[in-house]
């Protein structure tokens, strides 16, 4: 039984109680708007850090390992480039070149490209990476090397004559950046550019993810798309063409040198489609199968927004990735 002394002594306690509560949270509020303590991430906790780290900070994480990290890409007709790791670094060594590239049996052309191979060989790392990428000139012309899309600092990004010299041939350059992103990128010379891209001199640069928020893919496969003047009887592509091309490959191959995509019944499949082709857009279709666009070059588009369909458009300079998930 609850008597008129009893309430009122409840009553009071829970508005003392109340009242504390009170004081409490406005503290807490005060303590939250608090401006005098930035967080990590904001230019004001950065500010007294060197340049240098704050536009390209080293990272905290040990360098990704395929397998441990990543399914390693599969690049048809063409190969990963190997690293090493040095001083925490993941080290790599692109050679650009003149090549005899085969586009088909029976259909070759002296070409430009990096390490032996048209296109250059895909580059793998994992966001977080450091990585330490030295260029050297083989070429019988200046040369740079540019990172498309990847957020790097200025004097690395490789456009030459404004963010860094050209690399005269005979001259190696080291390029140095840590990793902020993942997703299907691409490198490319930036010297001369569209004679020496017409000939070849490009690549893939894809970044894994650190903590990926989906499952990996049993076979991750990457494409390069590009179009070619070849005309009979002469020894090069035409690097002066615009419009009128008259070649277009996938991994600077065409049928029936192209290398088939080979996956188990039930596995999970990505395809990555990238293309820095000087001109034109490509439709890229599968026949009998359906598939979700996962990915564009600015990242991964969330679940809620990503289309099923059987045709996308890749345009210049940009990459698509697809999930068929999972084969049929």
């Amino acid at each position: 039984m609850i008597t008129r002394r009893k309430f009122l002594t409840s009553a009071g306690a829970l508005a003392g109680s109340a009242a504390v509560l009170q004081k409490l949270g406005s503290a807490q509020e005060v303590k939250t708007r608090e401006p005098n303590k930035p967080r990590e991430t904001t230019a004001a906790a950065n500010r007294n850090k060197p340049l240098i780290e704050r536009v390209d900070p080293k990272p905290t994480l040990p360098p990704g390992e395929a397998g441990r990290d990543y399914t390693p890409v599969i690049t048809p007709n063409n190969i990963s480039l190997p690293w090493k790791v040095i001083d925490g670094a993941k080290v790599y060594h692109l050679v650009a070149e003149e090549v005899d590239h085969e586009f088909a049996p029976g259909m070759s052309a002296k070409c430009w490209g990096f390490n032996g191979h048209v296109h250059g060989p895909t580059i793998e790392a994992v966001e977080g990476d450091r990585v330490r990428i030295y260029v050297t000139n083989n070429l019988p012309e200046a040369t740079s090397v540019h990172w498309h899309g990847i957020l790097l600092p200025n004097g690395m990004d490789g456009v030459a004559g404004l963010t860094q010299k050209n690399i005269q041939p005979g001259e190696t350059f080291r390029y140095e950046f840590t990793l902020r992103q993942h997703g299907t990128h691409m490198y490319h010379s930036h010297s001369d550019e569209m004679t020496q891209m017409a000939l070849g001199t490009m690549g893939l640069f894809i970044i894994h993810p650190r903590r990926p928020k989906t499952e990996r893919p049993d076979r991750d496969f990457a494409f390069m798309l590009n179009e070619w003047r070849l005309d009979t009887g002469t020894s090069r592509p035409n690097p002066n063409e615009m419009t009128d091309f008259n070649v277009f490959t996938f991994n600077a191959k065409i049928f029936p040198a192209t290398e088939p995509m080979v996956a188990k019944l039930g596995d999970r499949v990505r395809i990555r489609i990238a293309s820095v082709a000087v001109m034109e857009h490509h439709p890229i279709h599968l026949h009998g199968y359906q598939f979700r666009v996962t990915e564009t070059d600015g990242g991964q588009i969330p679940e809620s927004a990503q289309q099923v369909e059987t045709t996308v458009l890749v345009g210049v300079g940009q990459s698509r990735t697809f999930a068929c998930c999972p084969v049929i």
